[in-house]
């Protein structure tokens, strides 16, 4: 029986084969750049601590501290102290583990991820959930044996900690996604994937592509670059300037709404005293092509899931949110969604739209002065428009409305998604549309608007029942003065 299993998920991997593996050494650099627009979030960065496998666990407390890395994940093994006391394992003893916590705490870090670790029966499974969950770590890191899975499922469920299937070059268990695919499918959601970036390129995989496979279920990242694709050999390079396409990945994970970790993971051996180097180029490189650095995601999330706290919904009608994608969708109206927590001053609105129709009318409020309890702020705040059926007037899409018509047209056809950047700095109000600035005004009382305030609230407009709007990723950066 168990042969007969993998076989058929042997059989998965020449299915899955025709988009996952590469042709050749330069297939992952040179796919058709579908990610060329794709807008790169911010992703929360941990540190695997096999990077400083030559250190003790305490003093890779120190480096993780000093890289300004906040979030670790520990593997099981690693000597606790310089001194070569203990290790950080199952079994550690309870001095050991106040230990490890005052040091984690001391440095404002906290462990996450624990793996690859491994287990040989269920009761040793249990004592290494066990160890999991009185570590306070969320996420377990493992490579099973093909027949465990369901008793890992179980067990995940029982112990409420998400599993991570990780994977090595071939010939493990599971080095081809097709394998890991076949035995997580029909598991619960706390099953999933720690895809290492590292070991697919260097097995001939597309790391994009297998990500694509496991959306939902990506838990983890070992993110790293290597010098060639498809070559068991390669070595890791800071993070930009290998084989591994970081940025077409990043730019997945950002599609996928990704919540998890980007954990390096810098394994050369002649960097192994001080990986350090590497790793703040690599960061450096992140950093730079993080299209969000410094916004903060107007909608909430919560353990993958959306929602609206902190939005407040004014007049008839309501605004419809897909939890799992993001996206809301007005219903009704007239009425406004407005976010309610903190009034803006200075700042940069990014935020996607799409129109269901070819009339859709809605629009995104900008500096509404005070709570709305009700219309006044139609008069006291600008409106940035969203109409197509009025093209360049104070009414279409672009303008700020009764006031100011837009420049240009720049919209995508009903049914596309739209992306808006606004800003709005003193008086200076800019409007671009998927790339084209159609829209720069001083501000004033013109029209409608009666008057403005320094700062204020950002709202979202339902319009009408007939034309539905839909907005996600909705992102702010405050600018200073």
């Amino acid at each position: 029986m168990r042969k007969n299993l993998f076989l058929l998920a042997i059989g998965l991997c020449l299915l899955f084969s025709g988009g996952i593996m590469g042709q050749n050494s330069s297939t992952a650099e040179n796919q058709i750049d579908v990610y060329e627009n794709v807008l790169i979030k911010k992703f929360p960065i941990a540190l695997q601590c096999w990077t400083y496998r030559k250190f003790s666990f305490m003093e890779t407390v120190d480096k993780a501290a000093e890289l300004g890395i906040k979030i670790l994940q520990a593997y099981p093994g690693q000597k606790l102290t310089p001194e070569g006391n203990g290790t950080f394992n199952v079994g550690m003893s309870s001095e050991e583990i106040k230990m490890v916590k005052e040091k984690l705490s001391a440095n404002g870090i906290t462990i996450k991820l624990f793996g690859v670790a491994g287990f040989s029966d269920e009761n040793s499974a249990r004592e290494l959930f066990q160890f999991v969950k009185d570590m306070g770590i969320s996420i377990l890191v493992i490579e099973p044996e093909y027949d465990t899975f369901k008793m890992v499922d179980k067990l995940a469920n029982e112990y409420e900690i998400k599993v991570a299937i990780h994977n090595h070059p071939p010939p493990t268990r599971y080095w081809h996604p097709g394998i890991t695919y076949f035995y997580i499918k029909d598991l619960s959601p706390r099953i999933g994937i720690c895809g290492d970036t590292g070991h697919w390129t260097r097995s001939g995989i597309v790391a994009t592509e297998a990500l694509k496979l496991f959306e939902g279920r990506v838990f983890d990242i070992h993110l790293k670059d290597l010098s060639e694709f498809g070559n068991k050999d390669a070595y890791d390079v800071p993070f930009g300037t290998g084989k591994s396409n970081i940025k077409n990945i990043l730019a997945e994970l950002s599609l996928q709404n990704y919540r998890g970790t980007l954990t390096v993971e810098h394994e050369r051996e002649e960097d192994s005293m001080a990986p350090e180097i590497p790793i703040k180029n690599g960061l450096d490189y992140i950093k730079k092509i993080t299209y969000f650095e410094g916004y903060k995601e107007l909608l909430g999330n919560w353990n993958g899931m959306f929602n609206k706290h902190g939005w407040n919904q004014y007049g008839p009608g309501f605004f419809e949110l897909d939890e799992k994608t993001g996206v809301l969708t007005s219903n009704g109206g007239m009425g406004l969604m407005w976010f309610s927590t903190k009034k803006y001053e200075n700042f940069v609105l990014d935020l996607d739209f799409k129109c269901h129709a070819p009339n859709t009318n809605s629009g995104i409020f900008l500096r509404i002065p005070e709570f709305v309890t009700n219309n006044d702020y139609v008069n006291n705040s600008f409106e940035i428009q969203i109409y197509d059926a009025e093209t360049l007037s104070k009414h279409g899409t672009g303008a700020i409305y009764d006031a100011e018509p837009a420049k240009m047209t720049a919209s995508k056809p009903t049914g596309e998604w739209n992306h808006y950047r606004i800003t709005f700095q003193d008086d200076l109000i800019k409007v671009e549309l998927n790339g084209k600035l159609i829209n720069s005004w001083n501000a004033e009382p013109r029209g409608k608007i009666k008057s403005f305030a320094d700062e204020g609230y950002i709202g979202l407009q339902n319009h009408d029942s007939h034309a539905k709007v839909s907005f996600k990723n909705i992102f702010i950066k405050e600018i200073d003065d």
